[in-house]
């Protein structure tokens, strides 16, 4: 049995940590040739070396539209085409609705819904030339339900769970898939202030604070166990093979559950 991406070029943004670095690995494993990139050149480079030839890190900020574009430049250059895009970069969002700033307005957006249009524009014309292509969105059961996240974090959210549908709508007739896969429950590093904030610790206590948040998910979901990111990298392959080709507009939750138990 052949591999689910052979001969498939993907391009994950926020590839350096959590769910990206977990997309990367099951992708490449699966056959892909895969472009990483991210703002720590130090973690991007350690994982392409880890995972070998498939694996290629590019510096990027995808609060910066130019960088985007030159991360699928790359992949185009190098590759000839790009099959799968995955705006996967994110992280938490600044102030509350009492003492938000307009500059904490600006950089939660930028990060969370702006970063994601300008991956869809710059993939979308690579992937009419072809006639096909996967773009998938990392969404979050914050924009499905209260008290999932921080007010920007959850309407940034929200906003690309809908604009996954629009996107999906309009490009379909060329080929082009557009999902979401909104995560919930999932042990990585953005709930002590992402992977920037991760980065300045010590190996031991960002394994600390993981094994004592895996155990707090664990009681927030009827499965009781925490989600861990390679559970959202398998939903992104399922989304991004040949098995998920009539799969369009769509927004899939993976939580354990844990949006069941809610109620807005």
């Amino acid at each position: 049995m052949g591999k689910r991406l052979e001969n498939k070029i993907a391009v994950i943004t926020g590839g350096t940590s959590g769910i990206g670095e977990a997309t990367a690995e099951v992708f490449a494993a699966e056959g892909a040739k895969v472009i990483i990139c991210g703002r720590s050149e130090h973690k991007g480079a350690d994982i392409a070396a880890r995972l070998g030839d498939n694996v290629i890190y590019r510096h990027a900020d995808v609060m910066n539209e130019d960088d985007i574009k030159a991360v699928i430049d790359l992949a185009v250059t190098r590759f000839g085409r790009l099959d799968i895009m995955f705006n996967n970069a994110g992280g938490p969002d600044r102030g509350t609705l009492e003492t938000v700033t307009a500059d904490d307005f600006a950089y939660s957006m930028n990060l969370l819904l702006r970063s994601v249009v300008f991956g869809i524009k710059h993939a979308v014309p690579v992937m009419k030339k072809q006639g096909s292509g996967s773009i998938i969105n990392t969404a979050s059961i914050a924009g499905h339900r209260t008290h999932q996240g921080g007010f920007l974090y959850s309407t940034a959210k929200a906003g690309m769970s809908h604009l996954t549908k629009v996107a999906g709508e309009q490009f379909g007739p060329f080929g082009i898939r557009v999902n979401a896969i909104s995560p919930g429950a999932i042990a990585t590093p953005i709930f002590w202030g992402g992977s920037a904030r991760a980065n300045t610790l010590s190996k031991e206590e960002n394994e600390r604070k993981m094994a004592k948040l895996q155990i707090s998910l664990a009681k927030a979901t009827p499965i009781p166990r925490s989600g861990f990111a390679k559970d959202i990298a398998y939903g992104a392959l399922f989304l991004a093979s040949d098995e998920g080709s009539f799969i369009n507009c769509h927004d899939l939750v993976i939580d354990g559950g844990r949006i069941a138990l809610f109620r807005d």
